[in-house]
């Protein structure tokens, strides 16, 4: 390796907060993992990890040198992918970070067929969610991200956005499912919901697209877990609000019915696929990066012509922010 493995104790204790749970992962001594930190410390002259009776922190030196170590790991990864593929063309690696919901829905289907066709990139996803999400591919943990209400935040590069419209996700035997097309929010909310839990993103749209109604809303469940709440409905215990991709799996086995809400109501959940700004995609990633956006153009157009969303009348592809690395 180009650098000393001081560099993976260092990164590897961040995440873990705790040297001893590091060196386990490390599998390495605790006393070996002290000594890089008190080393580096030193040379430094300032404490990298502020020591806590239960772990430890990063102080602010420490937040500058975590930064910086995985900005160097990661560049090393792309060296060793990019050697890799001069013998191995497309071998790699891609790290993505996603919503629960996603990683649930489409993206395994997706995955799934991506590995077929390129059996050499390995895929480590991950799920998160709102500033989880940004954070990850911020701090290079990860290579991309792809969720929803994504603000704009300095360091990250929008590669593509979806405009995707929440709606009702009702059992196939209910009685509001026996119509197709948009459906008034009033009828639904006179059923009994479960919903997704305040301060998720989700749930800060359905609360905008509640506020202007007369009468309150009050689930009988809330929870952070899509597949909880779309089981709930399989099972005919509630109704629930969520966008299409969440349930477009079991939309299509019959399984579910999405009903978008009526004009007046509609509320959009903005999906957004997006990298680190400083950091050029290596052949694995944008190779991997192409091929994901182009299947979900192909869902977003599955959804069109179900009446789901309505139609798009530009690419939602922002291909400027696109690296075509050849590797």
């Amino acid at each position: 390796m180009l650098h000393s493995r001081k560099l993976q104790y260092i990164d590897e204790i961040a995440r873990c907060g705790s040297i001893r749970k590091a060196a386990a992962r490390l599998n390495v001594a605790s006393s070996a993992v002290n000594r890089q930190i008190l080393a580096l410390e030193e040379e430094f002259g300032a404490p990298i990890f502020e020591r806590l009776p239960r772990g430890l922190r990063l102080t602010a030196a420490g937040e500058l040198c975590v930064e910086h170590i995985r900005d160097v790991l990661k560049n090393y990864e792309r060296l060793e992918s990019r050697i890799r593929s001069l013998k191995m063309p497309q071998a790699g690696k891609v790290s993505i970070v996603t919503t629960v919901g996603l990683a649930a829905g489409p993206l395994p289907e997706i995955i799934s067929r991506f590995i077929e066709a390129h059996p050499r990139v390995r895929i480590q996803l991950r799920n998160d969610g709102g500033s989880t999400t940004i954070n990850a591919v911020l701090t290079g943990e990860v290579d991309i991200g792809l969720g929803f209400n994504i603000p704009a935040t300095p360091g990250i590069r929008t590669l593509a956005n979806f405009d995707i419209p929440i709606g009702a996700v009702l059992p196939p035997g209910h009685r509001l499912a026996k119509e197709t097309g948009p459906i008034d929010l009033i009828d639904v909310v006179q059923e009994r919901l479960v919903l997704a839990q305040p301060g998720t993103s989700l749930r800060n749209v359905i609360n905008l697209a509640l506020a202007p109604l007369p009468l309150p809303v009050e689930p009988v469940v809330e929870t952070n877990a899509s597949e909880l709440l779309k089981q709930l409905v399989r099972y005919g215990t509630a109704l629930t609000i969520l966008n299409p991709l969440d349930v477009i799996m079991e939309c299509r086995r019959g399984e579910l019915v999405f009903r978008p809400f009526a004009d007046q109501h509609a509320r959009h959940q903005p999906m957004k696929l997006f990298a680190r700004a400083r950091a050029p995609l290596d052949a694995a990633t944008s190779l991997f990066v192409e091929y994901l956006m182009q299947e979900l153009l192909g869902l977003v157009q599955e959804l069109q012509e179900r009446g789901y969303i309505p139609p798009v009348e530009k690419s939602p592809l922002e291909r400027g922010g696109l690296d075509r690395d050849p590797g």
